[in-house]
């Protein structure tokens, strides 16, 4: 107890519309739901959670979780009512609880708990079919000053992480009596394999329909990480973590849960940095940087990117590094600043084609291809446009030279590409052009579960006003209006591939 107000605690309380006396009752029906009978709560113990700060001995934070996940459609941590997990404190620059509610980074024991315990939540709020929204985005730049001496420094993984009696210690907050058993190479190989699978999926039909299968099986993942396999096999282990956490992210984002995807994100960079890649890690946080320019924060992205670009380390390949700068650029380009986003861009070009393909790529960067980085072109040249016309030219170059080198299986990046490239015509006073763009995009929109594509779509349909008095395009506008879903997602300037 530390006699200041939990202010967290209270925030989530006012939300939650309870009173003291009722969330005590909640707790204790909880309590013996979860295998914990004897657990007595009254009115004064939670006034004094809630007015002097007074910490719960575990179950009681995961149990408050729980309750308040469940009430709020949203998932709600331990840390985000203002709790400190038990477990050693990471590395981290000296920020306050305002600037990093969550105490970035974690350490490698906490970090498979956060795992689990978050994924876990997620999956109860998909059973009973509630919406995991309403929480706020960390900026970008308190994630980056927290995070900055710790990914900067060299991965620890087990040698560095406590070593006890018991190899199958594990947080026992975090992992809902997952059986902890050790695991071989071939069940990690067929983890890695269905990986592939779910990333397949994701390219081709969008995040909405597998995305449940993707965090239940970074949820089993985080119960494996609770046993102390040999170094070899934890590596593997907890590069699967992260590949899963960016998917479950990059699913969450293409639907809209914004705040979800932010924490899966961050997961992700500590799953990779447990496991020693840190261009994997820093590849996580260029999502998150992504994510940022689509809700329209392009200043919170760059300062996730100056983090995911130093921080990835040497052993970085050069295509990996044009993929970030690529990322940079749209973000640069989102701020109006086109003599920097040129530069940003001739740089990834140069990087792009300097990768001699020597050191196969990592399974994570096998979908930035020659078409990816065309459509990133094209997305950034279109941003730009938005703030000098004479850049849609160049942004439609690179938008059919991205459809040109397409794959089957991109269903989702072509019909991104097809609303580029409409949207730069509309730009350049080319309707008749922009309208063929535009119903290609449109014919293949119901075949993806991706909200994204439907931000894209309303950008692009703004830009149609201008021509309403032309027969063609006040048909498109109808048409569009049919394919929008009744009420908007979210809000934002500018959207992603």
């Amino acid at each position: 107890m530390n006699g200041q107000p939990n202010t967290r605690l209270n925030d989530l309380f006012g939300l939650a519309g309870w009173s003291k006396g009722e969330l005590a009752r909640l707790v204790n029906r909880q309590a013996a739901a979860m295998g914990h009978p004897q657990l007595a709560t009254d009115t004064s113990r939670v006034r004094r959670w809630i007015d002097m700060g007074e910490s719960p001995r575990d179950p009681v934070p995961r149990v408050l979780a729980a309750l308040f996940t469940e009430r709020l459609g949203r998932v709600v941590t331990i840390e985000d009512l203002g709790f400190d997990r038990q477990g050693r404190a990471g590395k981290r620059r000296d920020v306050g609880p305002k600037q990093n509610p969550d105490g970035l980074p974690w350490a490698p024991e906490r970090t498979a708990a956060v795992l689990t315990e978050f994924t876990g939540m997620d999956l109860m709020l998909n059973r009973r079919g509630l919406v995991g929204a309403g929480a706020a985005l960390a900026a970008g730049s308190a994630l980056s000053s927290a995070m900055h001496d710790w990914l900067h420094t060299d991965p620890v993984l087990s040698a560095d992480a406590p070593r006890l009696d018991d190899p199958l210690y594990a947080d026992p907050a975090g992992y809902d009596r997952y059986e902890a058993a050790p695991i071989g190479s071939q069940e990690i190989g067929a983890l890695e394999r269905s990986v592939e699978v779910f990333r397949a999926w994701d390219a081709s039909r969008g995040g909405g329909l597998q995305r449940k299968a993707v965090v239940g099986q970074l949820n089993e993942v985080g119960g494996m990480l609770a046993y102390r396999h040999p170094d070899h096999l934890q590596r593997r282990l907890w590069g699967v973590a992260a590949n899963l956490a960016v998917l479950a992210g990059w699913m969450s984002h293409d639907i809209g849960l914004e705040p979800t995807a932010q924490k899966y994100f961050v997961i992700a960079a500590h799953a990779a940095r447990e496991g020693g890649d840190r261009p994997r890690a820093g590849e996580a946080l260029s999502r998150a940087a992504r994510q940022m320019v689509h809700l329209g924060r392009p200043d919170d992205a760059l300062d996730l990117m100056k983090l995911a670009k130093s921080g990835s380390g040497d052993e970085t390949l050069p295509r990996t590094r044009a993929m970030l700068h690529t990322i940079e650029a749209w973000a640069q380009a989102s701020m109006g600043q086109g003599q920097a986003m040129r530069r940003t861009l001739g740089e990834a070009e140069e990087l792009f084609v300097s990768d001699r393909g020597d050191v196969p790529p990592p399974s994570w960067m096998q979908m930035f291809d020659e078409a990816d980085l065309h459509g990133m072109q094209a997305l950034a040249f279109r941003t730009l446009a938005e703030h000098d016309a004479s850049a849609a030219g160049v942004a439609a170059r690179h938008a059919k030279q991205a459809l040109e080198l397409r794959v089957n299986g991109r269903q989702r990046s072509k019909i991104f590409d097809y609303i580029s490239l409409a949207s730069a015509c509309f730009i350049a006073d080319d309707p008749e052009q922009a309208d063929r763009y535009a119903r290609l995009a449109l014919v293949s929109m119901g075949e993806t579960s991706s909200h994204r594509t439907w931000d894209r779509l309303r950008e692009m349909y703004r830009l149609t006003g201008q021509y309403a008095g032309y027969q063609k395009i006040q048909d498109l506008r109808e048409e569009i209006q049919l394919a929008l879903p009744k009420a908007p997602t979210r809000r934002g300037r500018s959207m992603d591939l």
